[in-house]
């Protein structure tokens, strides 16, 4: 997929959020129905395993949106929803994530992932973010469940990182300084929140290695 598609799906991402903040939930549906059909035309010509592989993503994503946001509460949506463009927002930035794994080098990629540490150290112990510690450790599962995809997390942790930015700039959500239930602090946002995309993306391999495998089993079977 071209990048400069991917580039002009998440510009349109970044205007539909920017628009968010003036309408209602009737004008939120219609930005959510224009990036589902977005997201829908951009996996549509890819191979039907890739196509499941988005499609997992954004099933994978709901369910922890609506976890996060509304049974946790680490974070809050303007208008104390989820909103419809969230879940396929998900895959679009994973297509991105993609797209720059490519001309990522591996050395920006360690670069990344070791200044996020040190981040997470700092902030755990001044006390600025102290869910910074839990988030990298969840980082760095994904990282060690996916080590030939350390690339593809990294820039995915990147991406997230400048959404979150942008996001909360704007007031599209917003994280609590105080974490529900385990008594941690965060920012708004939490320098590692990309951690929770990290972990999707390894959750939608993962389930994309077993479809495959019980694809190849049933053929197996079909076979004998």
């Amino acid at each position: 997929m071209p990048a400069r598609t991917l580039l002009a799906a998440i510009a349109i991402l970044a205007l539909g959020l920017r628009i968010d903040i003036h309408v209602d939930l009737p004008g939120q549906i219609a930005i959510g129905a224009v990036v589902w059909g977005l997201t829908l035309a951009l996996i549509r010509p890819l191979p039907a395993a890739e196509r499941r592989f988005y499609l997992a993503c954004i099933g994978i994503a709901t369910a922890g949106e609506l976890f996060l946001s509304l049974v946790w509460g680490l974070y809050t949506y303007r208008l104390g929803n989820v909103p419809m463009f969230v879940p396929p927002g998900h895959a679009l930035m994973l297509m991105l994530g993609v797209a720059l794994t490519r001309r990522m080098p591996e050395l920006a990629a360690r670069s990344i992932l070791g200044g996020a540490g040190v981040y997470t150290v700092l902030a755990f112990f001044t006390g600025l973010d102290t869910l910074a510690l839990p988030l990298y450790l969840l980082l760095m599962v994904s990282v060690l469940s996916l080590p030939a995809n350390a690339r593809l997390l990294a820039s995915s942790f990147v991406l997230t990182l400048a959404l979150e930015l942008y996001g909360t700039a704007l007031g599209n959500w917003r994280w609590h300084r105080e974490v529900p239930w385990v008594g941690l602090v965060t920012t708004n946002p939490p320098a590692i929140a990309g951690a929770f995309y990290c972990t999707l993306h390894a959750l939608s391999f993962g389930l994309k290695a077993l479809l495959k495998k019980a694809k190849m089993q049933s053929m197996a079977t079909a076979a004998r």
